[in-house]
Order: C-alpha cells, then structure tokens, then sequence
C-alpha cells in the first residue's frame, strides 16, 4: 500500500475535523450525561481491545511477529488500561448518585 501525498493531507484533515467535532461535542454535554458517556467510551475500549486480539493473532500467525505485534501489544495494554480505568470512574461516579438518592430518601 503506496501513501500518496494527497491520501495523507486528507486523512491528517480528517482526523484534525474529527479531534474539533470530538471536543465541540464533549463539551456540549450537561454533567448528567456524564456517566452514560463514560460507559460509551468504555464500550469503544472494548472494541479497541478486540482489535488489539485480532492483529496480534494475525501477527503470530504469520512467523514472524514483528512490528505489527508490538503495536498490537502496546495497544491492547492501553486499551485494557483505559476501559478498566473507566468503569472503575464509572463505578465511582453511580456510587455518588446512589449515595445522594439514599440520602434524599432518607429524610
């Protein structure tokens, strides 16, 4: 696969439009809808991981592993770092709600 030049200005453009779109909309999202967002980022680590599996597979398969099973690694570690890291937040974040309605209930 040959990268030309205009193939790499238009995936750079892309990923410049998505990484603006990605905070405008972030931003935009009011604190109660904080902890579902959480679990839909954790849901994509999920798929990140599956991915980080297949490449590796992949990679061992063919003999020799190489670079291709090095950044399967790396991105496998990183993404189990990030979806356990997050439900942990997650987790957190619904002990809190639940911890205020006991408290609302309470009295």
């Amino acid at each position: 696969m040959v990268l030309t030049l205009a193939a790499l200005i238009a995936s750079i453009t892309v990923f410049v439009l998505a990484i603006f779109l990605g905070f405008e909309l972030i931003s935009k999202v009011p604190p109660t809808l904080h902890t579902p967002l959480m679990s839909g980022a954790n849901a994509i680590s999920g798929i990140t991981i599956v991915g980080a599996l297949i490449l590796s597979n992949a990679a061992f398969n063919d003999g020799d592993p190489g670079t291709a099973a090095t950044l399967a690694f790396i991105a496998l570690v990183m993404a189990t770092i990030n979806c356990v890291g997050g439900f942990m937040v997650t987790n957190r974040m619904l002990e809190m709600i639940a911890g205020k309605r006991r408290k609302k209930g309470g009295d």
